[in-house]
């Protein structure tokens, strides 16, 4: 599923080709995603697309008239191709631009959406309820603090909560607690305010490099231009059970945590 990092990646790579330029049309061919495409997209068409903004996991492209929500779901993609380019399987979506290219969301699994709405998106149902961002000044230690005090939930499921910070997605939660030396397994009001210092800075370094190097390459995730994330290169526990901990060679172990997997050191971490 693309995370945070993958959804960055492709604001990053999709906003100098869509920024000041009119949307021409929509093609319109798969109308049943996670929820229906509304007929009212084709209000966007004539308009000028001023800005590609991020929200969690959501991508904003604002328009005067009104902005485009688009999500990529599980297996979803986008990608500027040539507007007369024939379309793939799974191609549901073309947002064909005044330059002749085309914005095409691609979605296997059809769980991805593209949404219209000409309030303030940040007060879309979808949207009002999300927690911070984790690479904004409003994602620090004494916040985490707070929040869990008498939290028995685990540290790992407390951070992936949406509600209280966005886009720590599973790949990066244990990623992020073995660069803290926090195990997953610890109730997250048992974490200091000191080591809840050492998970927001490890967090804002996993999700940063990982923007950097294009996100994860897992399964179906590719980048604008077609091209394959990095970061799993890196990855120091994430899919590596019984291989030897990076730092002290101890076997890494896995563990289930609300349905996801769960990597981690018992040595460097507790």
């Amino acid at each position: 599923m693309p995370e945070l990092p993958e959804v960055e990646t492709t604001r990053r790579g999709i906003a100098p080709y869509v920024e000041g330029y009119q949307v021409r049309s929509i093609i319109v061919r798969q109308a049943k995603l996670r929820w229906s495409v509304p007929e009212t997209l084709s209000e966007i068409e004539g308009h000028t697309i001023t800005a590609v903004t991020r929200r969690a996991k959501y991508l904003l492209l604002s328009t005067q008239k009104g902005t485009l929500i688009l999500h990529l779901g599980m297996s979803g993609n986008l990608q500027l191709v040539p507007a007369d380019r024939p379309p793939k399987k799974h191609d549901h979506v073309d947002i064909v631009l005044s330059t002749g290219k085309a914005l095409r969301f691609h979605d296997p699994r059809r769980f991805g959406a593209v949404l219209w709405t000409t309030e303030d998106p940040l007060r879309h149902k979808l949207l009002c309820k999300l927690g911070v961002e984790p690479l904004s000044d409003a994602f620090y230690a004494q916040l985490l603090y707070n929040v869990s005090r008498k939290r028995r939930v685990s540290i790992k499921q407390f951070i992936m909560n949406a509600h209280i910070v966005v886009g720590v997605g599973n790949i990066y939660a244990s990623e992020s607690l073995f660069k803290s030396k926090i195990s997953p397994k610890r109730a997250a009001g048992q974490v200091s305010l000191a080591r809840y210092r050492t998970l927001v800075d490890a967090i804002k370094q996993v999700l940063s490099c990982a923007i950097e190097q294009g996100g994860t390459t897992l399964k179906d995730f590719v980048q604008v231009d077609g091209k394959l994330g990095y970061f799993q290169q890196q990855l120091t526990v994430y899919g590596r059970e019984a291989a030897a901990c990076v730092v002290c060679g101890t076997a890494i172990k896995k563990l289930k945590q609300g349905q996801r997997s769960s990597f981690y050191c018992p040595t460097c971490q507790t």
